[in-house]
């Protein structure tokens, strides 16, 4: 079974209550739950971790590259659009990454309209909602068949 690590950056843990509008009413847990029960359809198995802090966020993905993770999907929040230090991270680790944002960034203010991270990925969902998870989790799945 391959090992798949969703990592959340800033005020993912706040899902349900900010900004409902924009990334609705549901919480991280429930997201979390849905991602879960997909990958485990899928044959993955994962892991899931969440900090607003940008070092703890390259810290885990030096250790789970080392413990062999097989792949990642991030939602870095806010630090998508700013953190060289992530993309490098994630290019260092050298492991398939589909980045994932619940809304369009293309059509949210124009400071989030480009990734730093994104050139470190596979590929980049945005604006799917929670679905695109699943799809982010298929990609995974069929890049690594």
């Amino acid at each position: 079974m391959k090992k798949i690590a969703i990592l959340h950056g800033p005020n993912l843990d706040r899902l349900g209550k900010r900004e409902p509008a924009v990334y609705g009413t549901a919480t991280l847990k429930d997201l979390e739950k849905l991602i879960h029960t997909e990958a485990k359809a899928l044959g993955l198995q994962t892991v899931f971790f969440q900090s607003a802090h940008e070092g703890a966020l390259i810290d885990k993905i030096h250790a789970l590259t080392d413990r062999g993770i097989d792949g990642f999907i991030v939602n870095f929040g806010a630090y998508s659009h700013t953190s060289i230090a992530l993309h490098d991270a994630l290019k260092a680790s050298a492991k398939p990454t589909v980045e994932v944002h619940i809304s369009d960034i293309k059509k949210r203010e124009k400071f989030r309209h480009t990734s730093m991270t994104a050139a470190a990925c596979i590929g980049m969902v945005s604006g799917k909602g929670f679905p695109g998870y699943i799809e982010a989790l298929q990609l995974l799945v069929a890049h690594r068949a």
